[in-house]
């Protein structure tokens, strides 16, 4: 199981029940949300999206509105099978 990290006092409404629901999988070790931005287009729902490769994991953006979040996920998990569990909590 997971640990998430929650040194930010604002994050995205919604996201925080997903990350949780995120960290309880077995293969990830960290997620930490971090810097918080204005997008330029509008997203209904909430919707996480991989980024980039980092050292130990990978950066995701997570949207609602015209708020963008930047999420680190620390995990030995491939690109493809982190895709997949992200898209579950992206459908419900």
């Amino acid at each position: 199981m997971g640990r998430l990290v929650l040194n930010h006092s604002t994050n995205i409404e919604g996201l925080i029940p997903i990350l949780k629901k995120l960290a309880l999988d077995i293969n990830i070790k960290t997620i930490t949300p971090a810097a918080i931005s204005r997008a330029r287009g509008r997203s209904s729902k909430l919707i996480i999206r991989l980024s980039v490769k980092t050292i130990n994991g990978y950066k995701a953006i997570a949207r609602k509105g015209k708020t963008a979040q930047e999420v680190f996920i620390s995990t030995d998990l491939s690109k493809d099978e982190l895709r997949e569990i992200i898209d579950i909590y992206n459908r419900s």
